[in-house]
């Protein structure tokens, strides 16, 4: 009798047909599809908050930097001038501990005189691509373009 009810409790056990397990794994694709995008695109808004937020603060300690050397760093000194003396002797710095890099580990470039800032200088990332120009993700973000 025990052996009876044994067999009859085995047969009574199943598991998950394929058909099943393949209409899981379909819905879950749809639902990553639909969600996936939404998601990058926070991603890219955070990375360029995080590039403006960059820029204010680097905007900040060019003018401290210019307030103690009486004008900005040259071209070829760039952001670089904040970080350690270029030979200036009224250099008062760091101004910033390190160089900071974008968020896609790209160096901030710097122009003094600026082409977009004429009366100061300009400071941009060249976006996801590392490459001037471009639009969307890979569009380069400057200081001309940061909201006050």
């Amino acid at each position: 009798m025990k052996q009876e009810r044994v067999k009859s409790n085995y047969k009574q056990q199943s598991g998950f047909t394929l058909i099943e397990i393949m209409v899981v794994v379909i819905i879950i694709s749809i639902l990553s599809a639909l969600v996936a995008p939404q998601f990058f695109s926070k991603l890219d808004q955070a990375k360029e908050i995080a590039v403006q937020n960059d820029l204010k603060a680097i905007e900040t300690q060019m003018e401290m930097y210019k307030l103690d050397n009486y004008n900005f760093p040259n071209t070829g000194e760039g952001i670089k001038a904040l970080v350690s003396n270029t030979g200036k002797r009224t250099w008062r710095g760091p101004y910033l501990k390190e160089a900071p890099l974008d968020p896609w580990d790209n160096e901030y470039q710097y122009q003094f005189p600026g082409t977009k800032n004429p009366d100061g200088f300009d400071i941009w990332s060249l976006g996801a691509d590392g490459q001037p120009g471009g639009e969307g993700p890979a569009a380069d973000l400057g200081n001309w373009r940061v909201a006050e």
